[in-house]
């Protein structure tokens, strides 16, 4: 089944020369189907490329799936057209009265500074509590997990020494994990950020579970024990040439960085850059979708509010 989605977004047309199948408003109505609804809170700077990448992942299973967008109202974005913000986003006062089966909140440039600092911080906090009890499971990834990790668990993050980016080999920690299952006993993950969550302040907290980690990149997927939080350190939904539009940038920029490590051919940027996670990325989403979301979350979303009691 496909994803639906705005009928104006422009990841419709993006995906649909990919040969994605995406359903817009107008097609879906005429179907008696209970699609998922997903809430997306899109903290990235490239909005549209990130509805891209998670539209593309989203819409590879055979669910359908609602997808509403919002952005904080307490940060506007630099990176974006107020066109596209205003014709397709939501604040999240419009949506908070709603329950979702599932939510996902992005990364964002901010890693470097405290919690505190960063301007839509008690916003997002906000939203971060209200998931809890109108979302029946909350998917973090990179700057997002660690903020969840962070308001939650009290968990802080690490400054690295230098910037994780590359592309790195990871392995299933727990074995048992329904979220790996198809998962090869290796598999590549794109990593892009500056700070880390140590280990052992995770393995502290007892109802968190480690499930995945790389020797060179750290933990890299988390979930609360049963799944209603799941938090993902790198950047599975990156395209193949998302590492190399930053390397650029920071190369034109003047800002010292070498190429990402595990992604030109021979360590050489002129070359085309080797995809070596995208199966494993559409197989992690699917994995979400289908055992953590649509196989526990109710046929009636209103009963969410039970769940949370």
């Amino acid at each position: 089944m496909p994803i639906k989605i705005p009928n104006d977004l422009p990841a419709v047309e993006a995906l649909e020369n990919e040969n994605i199948f995406v359903m817009t408003e107008r097609r879906a109505i005429t179907q008696d189907i209970r699609p998922l609804k997903i809430l997306l809170l899109n903290l990235m700077p490239k909005k549209i490329q990130t509805e891209t990448q998670l539209c593309r992942l989203l819409g590879n299973t055979p669910l359908q799936i609602e997808l509403e967008l919002i952005s904080t109202k307490s940060h506007q974005s630099a990176n974006t057209p107020a066109s596209h913000i205003n014709a397709f986003y939501k604040t999240f006062d419009d949506v908070k009265h709603k329950y979702f089966d599932g939510m996902i909140i992005t990364g964002a440039p901010v890693e470097k500074m405290a919690y505190e600092e960063v301007d839509y911080w008690e916003e997002l906090t906000a939203i971060m509590d209200w998931s809890k009890t109108h979302a029946h499971s909350t998917f973090h990834i990179c700057w997002g997990a660690q903020a969840g990790l962070y308001h939650h668990f009290g968990i802080d993050k690490q400054l690295l020494d230098e910037k994780m980016f590359g592309v790195y080999h990871h392995t299933v920690d727990y074995k048992q994990s329904i979220l790996f299952r198809g998962f090869d006993d290796g598999f590549m993950v794109p990593h892009s950020r500056h700070t880390t969550v140590d280990r052992a302040d995770i393995e502290a907290v007892e109802n968190l579970r480690i499930l995945a980690s790389s020797p060179d990149a750290g933990v890299y997927a988390i979930s609360l024990k049963g799944g209603s939080q799941i938090f993902i350190m790198g950047h599975s939904e990156y395209d193949g040439d998302t590492l190399g539009q930053e390397y650029r940038r920071d190369v034109s920029a003047g800002l010292p960085i070498e190429p990402p490590c595990n992604y030109y051919p021979n360590n050489d940027p002129t070359h085309a850059p080797m995809v070596s996670w995208r199966a494993h990325a559409n197989l992690l989403y699917s994995n979400w979708l289908n055992y953590f979301v649509y196989q526990s979350t109710p046929y009636d979303i209103q009963d969410l509010q039970e769940e949370s009691r």
